[in-house]
C-alpha cells in the first residue's frame, strides 16, 4: 500500500467542546511514521465546525451559522495540524473540495495534479469538505463519502476511516452483548446502505451508514476500505505497519 487516504471524524477530534489534542497528535505521529516508511498520505479531516465552535459558540442547528463556524474552524484546525506536523519536520497543506469537483473531469484532474505535486514533495494534503458552500455535506456526509471519492479519483491503494466505531458488527454492539465483529466484508446489502444516519456526536453528521456507503462506493470500483477506532490506533497501526489484521473491518470486493 503506497498511497493511503486516512479519514478522521469529528467525534475523534473533539472532546467536551475542545480539540482533543492527544488524539490529533497520535494521528499525526502515525502519519509521520507511515511517511517515513515511504508511504504517501492524504488526510481527510472533519472537525472544522467543531473547531469553529471552540472559538465562537454559534447555533449549530442553523445552516448559515454552521457555515460560519466552518469558515472560522477550517484555518484554526489547519493551524493545529501544521503545528503538530512541524514536530516531524513535515509540511501540510489545505485542500478544500466538494462533490461538484468530482462531477467535472477537468476539475478532478486539476485537483489530482495538485495533490500529486504535494505528495511528490513530501507534503501531507489535508482535505476537507468545503462546508462554507456545500450545505448537503453539512447535513448528510461528514466527509465519509468525500473520502471515498478522494481515494478513488486520486488513485489511493486504500481508504482508512478512523471513527468512534471500531468496526462493523453483525448486530448493534451497544444493544447486543453478543455482537460479533465482521473482520472482512465483501458485499453490503441494500438495507444496510439505506438506513437512517445515526451520528453519536453533536458535531457529526454521518454515522455507520455513510461509512458503509463509502465502502460500497469503493468496493464497486475495485477499491478497499478499512474501518477502525480513532480513539485507540492499535488496530490501524497493526494493519498498516505490521500487516496484521487484529481488529477493525476490511471492506474488499471478493476475488
Amino acid at each position: 500500500m503506497r498511497r493511503i487516504v486516512i479519514k478522521v471524524g469529528s467525534h475523534v477530534l473533539t472532546e467536551e467542546g475542545t480539540i482533543a489534542l492527544d488524539r490529533l497528535g497520535a494521528l499525526v505521529d502515525l502519519i509521520a511514521e507511515l511517511q517515513k516508511d515511504g508511504r504517501e498520505l492524504i488526510l481527510v479531516s472533519s472537525g472544522a465546525v467543531a473547531a469553529g465552535y471552540t472559538q465562537l459558540p454559534l447555533d449549530r442547528s442553523s445552516v448559515k451559522e454552521k457555515q460560519a463556524l466552518a469558515a472560522i474552524g477550517q484555518p484554526y484546525l489547519l493551524k493545529i495540524y501544521q503545528t503538530q506536523f512541524a514536530h516531524h519536520a513535515i509540511l501540510s497543506a489545505q485542500v478544500l473540495l466538494s462533490a461538484d469537483d468530482f462531477d467535472s473531469r477537468k476539475r478532478t484532474i486539476h485537483a489530482r495534479n495538485a495533490v500529486d505535486t504535494l505528495l511528490a514533495n513530501g507534503v501531507v494534503p489535508i482535505v476537507n469538505e468545503n462546508d462554507v458552500v456545500a450545505t448537503e455535506e453539512l447535513v448528510f456526509g461528514d466527509n465519509d463519502r468525500l473520502s471515498a471519492h478522494v481515494a478513488h479519483y486520486f488513485e489511493a491503494d486504500i481508504l482508512v476511516i478512523l471513527s468512534d466505531i471500531d468496526g462493523l458488527y453483525d448486530k448493534d454492539p451497544h444493544r447486543h452483548a453478543g455482537a460479533k465483529l465482521r473482520k472482512v466484508v465483501h458485499h453490503l446489502e441494500p438495507e444496510e446502505l439505506e438506513a437512517d444516519c445515526n451520528p453519536h456526536d453533536r458535531f457529526a453528521t454521518g454515522g455507520i451508514v455513510t461509512k458503509l456507503q463509502a465502502a460500497d462506493f469503493l468496493m464497486r470500483r475495485g477499491g478497499r476500505m478499512f474501518l477502525a477506532s480513532g480513539f485507540d490506533l492499535g488496530d490501524v497501526r497493526s494493519f498498516l505497519i505490521a500487516g496484521e489484521h487484529k481488529g477493525g473491518t476490511l471492506f474488499i470486493r471478493e476475488p
